[in-house]
C-alpha cells in the first residue's frame, strides 16, 4: 500500500467508471480525485500536482491524448495510465510511444490495475530518487565541497571553474593525499559531461600484464581467460571523463598505447583487429615531479605535453593551515552528522602545529579516530595520535621545504603572526595588556595588529 502522499485524477466521462477507481483506489490508500473530461482535467492540473493521471482516451472536447500533451509539456513527473476499449488499443500504443506509462483495456480486473498502478508509481519514485542522487553528486563535487578559503584553495577553485566547461586534458599534481580526485571529479560534475560517466583507476595498482586489458578491453579468446569480450574504462568513459591516477606509474608500453589513443581518439582492444571512436575527456594525476621522469627517461615527453594542457597544483596542507578549522568541522559532520563535537583549544594547537605529511587524508583519518575516542563531545589531546601530540614543526617553525610554484611570502607571515597573537592571548586569558607584555610590544602594537586580523575590539582594552 503507498502512501497518502500519492495522489491520482481519474478522467473518464463515465460516472459509474469514475466512482468505480475512486472508491477502490482510495481503499488501496491513495488520494484519488476524479472529473469527468479533459477539459477540467487541465484545469485541475493547473492548480494541483498529482502523481499519477488514469485518463480515458476517448472523451468529448478535450480526449486523453490532450491530457497527456499537458501532463507531458507541465508536469513531465507526472505518470500517465490510458484506459481504452478493446477495439482502440492501437490508439493506447501510440499514447505509450508518446509517453505514457501504460494502458488498461476496459473491462479490466481489479488486481490488474492495483497492479499496474503500485508499479506506475513505484517509477515515478525510482526516477526522482536518481534525480536527487544526480543532483547531490552534483553538489557533492561543486566547488563549494572543495573544502577551503585559504588564497592557494581559491585559486584551485578559479582554475577549476575555467577548465571545466572545455574539453582540455587536465593534469593534476601534488602530494599523496591533497584530493586530487575530488578535483577531478568537481572538474567532470561541473561540466557538460557531468550526466556522463566518471570512471576513475589507479594506474599503479595494476599488474602490468593487465593494465592494457583494464584500459582498452579485450576480444573473446585474445588470452587465456578471455571468455568474452569485455570493453575497457575508455569505451566505458566514453562522452564522459577517464581518471588516470598516479599516472606517472604507467609502464614505458602503456605509455605509447595511451599517446596513440589521446592523438587519434580511437583504440584497439587486446586481440581485436578493428579500431573503437571514444570521446573522453581525460584528466590525470600525479605525485611525482614529471619533469623530472622526462628527464631520466622514465616518462615520454610527447605524452607528458599531451597530458600538461592544463595543471593544476594542489597545495599541501602545511600551506593552507587556515584551511584546517574547516576541514574538522567537514569531517566531524561525515562522521558524526548532526553529534555536535568540540575542539579542545590545546587540541587544536597540536592539530595547527602538525606538519601532516599526509595531508587531508591523514587529517580525515584523525578526525574519524577522535570521532570514535573524544570524550564528552570534544575532541581532546588525549584521542590525538602521538605523532601529532609530538611537538613538530609546524605554522610557527617555520616551513619544511619550500613548495616548486613558490609562495606568499606575506600571507605565509600573516599566519605565523595571527597563530603568535592568539596563543599569547590564551597564556594570558585574553587580556591584551598582558599578551602585549610577554610579547614585549606595546598596546598600541598589539592592538593595532589584532585589529589587522579582525580580531580587536576597540570598546574594551583589557581583554580581547
Amino acid at each position: 500500500m503507498e502512501t497518502q502522499s500519492d495522489r491520482i485524477l481519474i478522467v473518464d466521462d463515465e460516472e459509474s467508471m469514475r466512482e468505480f477507481l475512486s472508491i477502490m483506489l482510495h481503499r488501496e490508500g491513495y488520494q484519488v480525485e476524479a472529473v469527468q473530461d479533459g477539459s477540467q482535467a487541465i484545469a485541475r492540473l493547473r492548480d494541483q500536482t498529482f502523481d499519477l493521471v488514469i485518463t480515458d482516451i476517448q472523451m468529448q472536447r478535450v480526449d486523453g491524448f490532450g491530457v497527456l500533451d499537458h501532463v507531458l509539456e507541465v508536469c513531465p513527473e507526472t505518470v500517465v495510465i490510458m484506459m481504452t476499449a478493446f477495439s482502440t488499443t492501437e490508439q493506447a500504443v501510440e499514447a505509450m510511444k508518446l509517453g505514457a506509462y501504460d494502458y488498461i483495456t476496459k473491462p479490466f480486473k481489479n488486481d490488474e490495475i492495483k497492479l499496474i498502478v503500485k508499479n506506475a508509481l513505484e517509477r515515478k519514485t525510482l526516477r526522482r530518487e536518481n534525480q536527487e542522487l544526480k543532483k547531490e553528486l552534483g553538489q557533492r563535487y561543486s566547488f563549494g565541497h572543495l573544502i577551503g578559503k585559504s588564497k592557494a584553495m581559491r585559486e584551485v577553485y578559479d582554475l577549476v571553474e575555467k577548465v571545466a566547461s572545455s574539453k582540455a586534458n587536465v593534469l593534476l599534481t601534488g602530494e599523496s593525499g591533497t584530493g586530487k580526485e575530488m578535483v577531478a571529479k568537481a572538474v567532470h560534475y561541473n561540466s557538460n559531461r557531468a550526466d556522463q560517466a566518471f570512471v576513475a583507476i589507479n594506474c599503479g595498482a595494476i599488474p602490468e600484464n593487465l593494465l592494457e586489458s583494464e584500459l582498452f578491453g579485450h576480444e573473446k579468446g585474445s588470452f587465456t581467460g578471455a571468455t568474452q569480450r569485455k570493453e575497457g574504462l575508455f569505451e566505458v568513459a566514453d562522452g564522459g571523463t577517464l581518471f588516470l591516477d598516479e599516472i606517472g606509474e604507467l609502464p614505458p608500453i602503456m605509455q605509447v598505447k595511451l599517446l596513440r589513443v589521446l592523438q587519434d581518439q580511437e583504440l584497439r582492444r587486446v586481440g581485436g583487429t578493428k579500431n573503437v571512436q571514444v570521446d573522453v575527456r581525460l584528466i590525470a594525476a600525479t605525485n611525482k615531479n614529471l619533469e623530472d621522469e622526462v628527464a631520466e627517461g622514465n616518462f615520454r615527453e610527447d605524452l607528458y605535453y599531451r597530458l600538461n594542457v592544463i595543471r593544476i597544483a594542489l597545495p599541501p596542507l602545511r600551506r593552507r593551515r587556515e584551511d584546517i578549522p574547516l576541514l574538522i568541522e567537514h569531517f566531524f559532520n561525515k562522521f558524526l552528522g548532526d553529534v555536535p563535537m568540540t575542539v579542545a583549544d590545546d587540541a587544536m594547537l597540536h592539530l595547527l602545529d602538525y606538519h601532516w605529511p599526509g595531508n587531508v587524508r591523514e587529517l580525515e583519518n584523525v578526525i574519524e579516530r577522535c570521532s570514535v575516542l573524544g570524550q564528552k563531545e570534544q575532541l581532546s589531546v588525549n584521542c590525538l595520535p602521538e605523532q601529532v601530540k609530538r611537538k613538530t614543526t609546524g605554522a610557527t617553525g617555520g616551513m619544511v621545504e619550500l613548495p616548486e610554484t613558490g609562495f606568499d611570502l606575506d600571507e605565509h607571515l600573516a599566519t605565523i603572526e595571527k597563530d603568535i597573537l592568539i596563543r599569547a592571548l590564551d597564556k594570558n586569558g585574553g587580556v591584551r595588556k598582558k599578551a602585549a607584555e610577554y610579547l614585549n610590544i606595546s598596546f598600541r602594537s598589539i592592538r593595532y595588529r589584532l585589529s589587522k586580523f579582525g580580531l580587536g575590539d576597540e570598546e574594551d582594552e583589557d581583554s580581547l
